[in-house]
């Protein structure tokens, strides 16, 4: 498989070849979504917590006798009806992690990627070099490529990029080696060097 190169002016400059055991597998919704899911379920800090009625300081002794009173009937001050009383089925701290085993990620970022380039939602660029890590300057990349109102995923090793599309909303930037499924499928289009493609194709390859 070859697919184009482009310069940040958006224009073709060559192509790349490209190993099909990595971008060129079919698409594998069961496995993406699972990928998916996993990943946002591993983003969860779990660290939400309230106090039961048990948990709450006070509310030891009855606050009322229970008849005679013309009042309801009560048996703490600390029952969840009250105010500053425990909360029902309180939310506590709890591990929400998903396991996926290597192979399956693998296979799951594979298929993901070989969608995006047979979508035509994945270009190739040579290099993205900056004069300096401003945002405007990658601003201007999007806008040759009318790329400024979608949602984007850029992958490149260079730090400067990174810093220069921090303010610009709905951009992505990743490296190489951190690029994962979710990335993928969440950002409409995929900008890549031909050093990160590389370099993915060398960890993805069978």
């Amino acid at each position: 498989m070859k697919v184009k190169v482009y310069n940040t002016s958006a224009v073709e400059v060559g192509s790349v070849e490209l190993n099909d055991a990595v971008f060129g597998c079919d698409y594998n919704e069961a496995l993406i979504h699972q990928a998916v899911v996993a990943y946002q379920a591993n983003q969860r800090q779990g660290t939400k917590s309230a106090l039961t009625r048990t948990e709450v300081r006070g509310g030891g002794i009855k606050p009322w006798r229970q008849k005679g009173t013309g009042r309801a009937r009560q048996g703490s001050i600390r029952a969840p009806q009250w105010i500053k009383g425990g909360v029902v089925f309180a939310p506590k701290p709890r591990d929400f992690s998903k396991k996926l085993n290597k192979k399956m990620k693998a296979a799951a970022f594979r298929s993901a990627i070989s969608t995006k380039i047979a979508n035509g939602e994945l270009v190739v660029v040579d290099a993205i070099a900056l004069e300096a890590p401003k945002t405007k300057l990658v601003a201007n990349i999007l806008k040759n490529f009318n790329y400024d109102q979608k949602t984007l995923l850029v992958v490149s090793n260079q730090s400067d990029v990174a810093r220069a599309g921090a303010n610009i909303a709905k951009l992505t930037v990743t490296e190489a080696t951190l690029a994962n499924v979710y990335q993928l499928v969440s950002n409409v289009a995929v900008i890549v060097t031909v050093d990160a493609l590389k370099q993915i194709e060398e960890a993805y390859s069978l």
